[in-house]
């Protein structure tokens, strides 16, 4: 099964949270974080502007993008966990 995300939205797979301290610590599960970093999987068609045409998005497929904390809807496609989110719960690009 294929997400096509529709007008402003972005499908998004989260990346895998830090299993270890930059001290070598091991955390654990309990302990982790979600992590507010993913990888965009797909990007809708842009946002509808009052003129009717629409806005390019900003955000192109592939791109690792940092979000808000709370944003985004979680799905669960073909047992894998992912994000659908607007384009504005993204803080920035990670390049």
């Amino acid at each position: 099964m294929k997400l096509i995300p529709i007008g402003d939205k972005l499908v998004v797979r989260r990346l895998e949270a830090e299993e270890t301290t930059a001290g070598g610590i091991v955390l654990p599960d309990s302990a982790r974080s979600e992590p507010q970093e993913g990888r965009v999987l797909a990007v809708g068609d842009g946002s509808l502007l009052s003129n009717g045409s629409r806005a390019a998005p900003q955000i192109s497929e592939g791109d690792r993008v940092i979000f808000s904390r709370y944003g985004g809807s979680e799905v669960e496609i073909n047992g894998e966990p992912l994000l659908i989110m607007s384009e504005s719960d993204v803080l920035a690009v990670v390049s």
